[in-house]
């Protein structure tokens, strides 16, 4: 077993933060809310009140933050992780973020003999949870046969994507798709509502007919087809309509970089930032439906 130290528990981080001290990892923790914080100590974490104080000794970093500037700042900041990290250790993120931060970083971090993967995920809160995480890893063949053991301890999907930012890549070509398929799987759901049909009538349908999807059999938007899903829960938990924006603009970066042409992906992150502009940033981005219901 190893010393484990992990930065950032929200919704996705607490959950795989638990699963590794279930697998009977030594895990120091990190949050700047005590509350996050204090979860994990219940279920048999250390923490420390100051980051630095975390990593020390610790042979894997796992951080899971909001955006690149916050990993940027994490590990090369003013006192960054970069200064207290031992040498040998590997740092795992599993942030979404911009591939071109994913190179700085992971530069920097080798000049200091400290190794790093971009290691973001797919299968929302519940996958966090159950341990079935996709891991999509970029970097090192090397580095990535390392952390393979550990990222099994909350996933069962490992995927070694290429190098360093490819995992990036991987990741916000998955969400722009994921994107286009909930807003599509919404539009016919409720043209479908308008028209007098009866949501899970209509979604028993269309899982056995060509339209068939994931966000239709596993996190169906419209209320009271599933249980167990946000859509069931006003929206509420899940992945954030605010994250699904930022994923949808990286998305967008990445195509321009390589001049890729994403008309479906763009039309998605106009819907995704227009709802979230709406006052639903904070509800899950299932909820989308609700800007296809008729006044």
């Amino acid at each position: 077993m190893s010393n484990i130290a992990f930065i950032g528990l929200g919704n996705m981080g607490g959950p795989m933060a638990a699963n590794l001290l279930k697998a009977g990892h030594q895990v120091t923790v990190f949050d700047l809310f005590p509350e996050a914080v204090a979860t994990l100590v219940a279920e048999g974490a250390s923490s420390f009140d100051n980051v630095s104080d975390c990593v020390k000794g610790a042979d894997f970093i796992v951080s899971m933050l909001p955006a690149g500037k916050h990993v940027e700042g994490l590990y090369l900041g003013e006192d960054g992780l970069i200064n207290h990290i031992k040498e040998g250790s590997l740092v795992i993120d599993s942030s979404t973020i911009d591939k071109e931060t994913v190179i700085k970083v992971s530069s920097a971090l080798k000049q200091a003999n400290i190794d790093f993967i971009d290691a973001p995920v797919s299968g929302g809160v519940g996958g966090a949870q159950a341990g079935t995480l996709s891991f999509m890893v970029g970097g090192e063949k090397s580095d990535f046969d390392r952390a393979k053991p550990v990222l099994e301890n909350m996933g069962k999907n490992i995927f070694h994507a290429g190098s360093h930012g490819a995992g990036q890549v991987a990741k916000v070509c998955n969400n722009m798709l994921l994107a286009v398929l909930m807003a599509g799987t919404s539009e016919a759901l409720q043209l479908g509502m308008d028209n007098g049909l009866d949501a899970k009538v209509l979604s028993d349908i269309m899982l056995q007919s060509s339209g068939r999807n994931w966000t239709l059999e596993v996190y169906n938007p419209a209320p009271g087809v599933l249980e167990n899903v946000p859509s069931s829960n006003d929206y509420n938990g899940g992945f954030m309509t605010d994250l699904m924006a930022k994923d949808l603009g990286l998305a967008m970066d990445t195509a321009v970089n390589s001049q890729s042409s994403t008309p479906m992906g763009a039309l998605a992150r106009s819907l995704f930032a227009l709802h979230a502009g709406q006052g639903n940033g904070k509800k899950d981005f299932s909820s989308i439906i609700k800007m296809f219901e008729k006044s």
